[in-house]
């Protein structure tokens, strides 16, 4: 009964976030159209980055929901179990170098890891996938090098630290937890065997694929609008300058970009350009804290690995994000000379 209740509650609040999101577009379009409309500028800006921030995302969920389609029917628990090595420290490194290879964004690859994990990949090799991938895939490091001027140091550092940063927190997760830590692991279970999948068709495959694609797409959208929704609504009621209450040394310069990094949830293709942009008011070490922790973790994405995972998981995964980032930017603080 709750199940039915929790399904149906979670149906109608996505009802009510496609229906603000009909009425911010037909605002907007008002708008520009200079119909008489007494709507506060505060508001406007509220419209302008909420549809700024699912434009950015929504292309590269739809990726991820197509991803997680195909594992969903053609990639087979046999397959994994041969893939993905039995010591866990060689299945975390192979995670993170296998992310850094993959161009996905923080939002799109939120479903590829619960279906990785629902089929079988273990917790800690999920988020080693999921920390590395959108922070330092090719796309992301080459829009890091042109945003700072063909600079290798900060596009090197941003891989380089990243890189660690993920496998320490992915190792420490394979300590604290043993178990898939999937919300509702019963409904996003393997529903079809192997031995039936392999009398189908390719075509009978294929649209299988397309089925659990649009469900995951509808599934992780409504967590994505909501989440955009906050991300947008900070960025407007929040003064900027009201987060710069740490000084400006390194430390408090550190806490500020880190804070500002999960409350713009930028997709990490283009936050290079942003960051590049605190040049002349922060230290480099802090532009890089902003490069690093937003990818791995940010407002919208926790939203959506909320509904995902288990809460207990989600907040000891973004404590750990925060203070291995942290204590890492520090480290580098002192031994790095920034050119």
């Amino acid at each position: 009964m709750f199940k039915w209740l929790y399904s149906h509650v979670i149906d109608f609040t996505g009802l009510i976030v496609v229906a603000i999101v009909l009425y911010l577009v037909s605002i907007s379009q008002f708008a520009s159209k200079g119909l008489a409309f007494d709507v506060p500028n505060s508001f406007q800006q509220l419209n302008t980055i909420f549809l700024s921030i699912l434009i950015e995302a929504i292309p590269f969920v739809l990726v991820g929901v197509l991803i997680a389609g195909f594992i969903q029917i053609f990639i087979t628990e046999d397959h994994i179990r041969r893939w993905i090595p039995k010591n866990k420290f060689l299945a975390v490194l192979m995670s993170c170098f296998v992310g850094a290879l993959f161009p996905a964004c923080e939002c799109g690859i939120v479903p590829i890891v619960r279906r990785l994990i629902a089929k079988g990949v273990p917790l800690y090799a999920g988020v080693g996938f999921l920390l590395t991938g959108p922070l330092i895939n090719p796309i992301v490091i080459l829009s890091t090098f042109m945003a700072f001027g063909n600079d290798l140091q900060m596009a090197g550092l941003r891989m380089g630290v990243g890189f660690f940063a993920a496998l320490a927190i992915a190792g420490i997760i394979s300590v604290l937890f043993k178990t898939n830590q999937l919300k509702h692991s019963s409904d996003i279970a393997v529903q079809h065997s192997h031995s039936t999948r392999k009398n189908q068709s390719f075509i009978q495959k294929l649209d299988g694929m397309l089925k659990h694609s649009i469900d995951e797409f509808f599934d992780m959208s409504k967590y994505l609008i909501i989440g955009a929704f906050i991300a947008a609504s900070v960025q407007t009621f929040v003064s900027a300058q009201s987060l710069f209450i740490f000084g400006d040394g390194v430390i408090g310069s550190t806490i500020i970009m880190m804070g500002l990094a999960y409350i713009l949830s930028l997709c990490s293709e283009a936050d290079a350009f942003i960051g590049a942009s605190f040049r002349q008011i922060v230290p480099p070490a802090s532009i890089l804290a902003f490069l690093v922790y937003g990818p791995m973790i940010d407002l919208k994405n926790t939203i959506m690995l909320l509904s995902t995972f288990k809460s207990r998981f989600v907040f000891v995964l973004l404590l750990l994000i925060t203070l291995i980032v942290f204590v890492s930017i520090l480290l580098i603080s002192f031994f790095v000379r920034w050119s």
